[in-house]
Parts: C-alpha cells; structure tokens; sequence
C-alpha cells in the first residue's frame, strides 16, 4: 500500500472508532438529560395526598426536567424524620402545632394555605347507626381515631373537652388516612376523619358531619426547607400551592381557605 492510501486507511479508522463511543454517558455538566433532572421533594400531612399529587404532576409539566416526590405521613411522624435529618425540600402540615415543632428547620415564615375540619366517616351501611358525635361512645362501637400527637387526634381530643364527651376507641393511628382504611375494609365502625378524607373517598364510606366539629379546625402552613438544595424550585412549589391553581385544587378536594 502506497503512503496517501496508508494515511486515509488510517483517518477512517480513527472515524470509526469515534462514532463506536457516540453512546456514552454525557459527563457530568453537559447538557445531557441525565445532566439536567433535578428531584423535588415534598414532606406532606397525609390528609394532603389527593391534592398534592395532583399538584405535583402540574409543577412538573411547568418544570421539565424536574421530579416531585412525596412522603405522606403524618405531621409529627413527618417532623420526627426531618429532626433526624431526612433530606427534604418542602414540608406541609396539617397543623400549625407540628409547623411549629420544626421552625428551626425551615426558612421564613410558614404560610397557612387551607384549613379542614373532622367528619365521622361510617361504612355505607352504618351498622352502628351513627348520627352524631354522642353515638361514638355507644356500647359495642368499634371507633377508630388518630393518635393525640397527629393533628386529626389533637381536633378529636380538642372536641371531647368542649362537650365533656370521653370517647374510647380501639385503635389509634398515627396517620388519618389509616384510619379511613379501617373503616373501608369493615374493621371500623366508625372513624374520625377530615371532611376531605370523606369526599375523596367516593362511595367507600359514608360521611356523618356534626356541628361539634367547629370547636377544632385546623390549620395547614407550609414552608420551604433550609437544607433543600433546590430552594427556588421549593419556593415555587410553596407559591403553587399557595396561589390561585393550588387553592382551586383544594377547594374542589373540600379543603376550606385559611
């Protein structure tokens, strides 16, 4: 082989074993997708799960790219895992006790965005015949409520001392939507659940509303983090839910404004 054939056999090849490595990762800060997705994560009360969902899915089409995942518990399981430093962008509670509880782990200041009252939720039958809060304590009830420290268990307990009625349930749960469960499946008689735990359920239960259930309503703040590492995207989700879609979403879902 003469020397120009030799030198373009060569160039070819060196083509070629460029275009066998066009499928590699991109590195780290170039404009690959891998590159670009950003993760936003939002700690939220349990009761807010319907509608923070559904919100979700709105920030990511706004924000290409960006990934919102959720933890739903509630509120003081959600300020105990924060506290022990679980990494989190956002967190929304279902009262401004447990808000309260993590002030040295947010920035600025919590703004209260809806605000929700209990329901006595009853499977469709009612075989307990409940009608108001006073049948909660009938013999042979099977009540189910949420643990003092969650916000749905503060509101109850908050309702037994102003109407000087004791309740005796057989299970507390640590997050409202637990307690709703317990009723769908039958283990319940009954359950005191938020008015929005009630509508999202559809026809699974039927709801008992009594007017007792003014005398403790709760308020929900939400805030950014300060140990986000995404603070303008944890912002703009705060503002989201704060602003004029965000309050629609709740609305539609029974949420009251604040």
């Amino acid at each position: 082989m003469n020397r120009p054939l030799a030198a373009l056999a060569t160039t070819a090849l060196v083509a070629a074993l460029a275009g066998c490595g066009s499928d590699a990762t991109p590195a780290a800060g170039s404009s690959g997708s891998a590159a670009s997705s950003t993760t936003l994560t939002v700690y939220a009360a349990a009761s807010l799960k319907s509608t923070f969902t559904t919100l979700g899915g709105q920030f990511e089409t706004a924000h290409p790219g960006t990934t919102v995942t959720f933890n739903f518990a509630g509120s003081a399981d959600l300020v105990t895992q924060l506290q022990q430093g679980a990494p989190a962008d956002v967190f929304a509670s279902a009262d401004t006790n447990n808000m309260t509880k993590a002030a040295d782990l947010v920035t600025g200041s919590p703004v209260n965005f809806a605000t929700n009252t209990l329901e006595i939720a009853v499977p469709p039958d009612n075989p307990a015949h409940i009608t108001s809060f006073s049948d909660l304590t009938k013999s042979g009830v099977k009540l189910v409520v949420c643990a003092p420290a969650v916000p749905c268990g503060a509101a109850a307990q908050k309702i037994e001392t102003a109407t000087k009625v004791t309740l005796k349930p057989v299970s507390e749960e640590n997050a409202v939507t637990d307690v709703l469960t317990k009723v769908e499946t039958g283990e319940a008689d009954a359950g005191l659940v938020y008015v929005t735990d009630v509508k999202g359920a559809g026809g699974k239960v039927l709801g008992v509303t009594f007017p007792e259930s003014q005398q403790a309503v709760n308020t929900y703040p939400i805030a950014a983090l300060k140990a986000s590492k995404n603070a303008d995207l944890a912002k703009e989700f705060t503002e989201l839910v704060t602003g004029a879609a965000g309050q629609k979403v709740l609305a539609d879902a029974g949420f009251a404004k604040p």
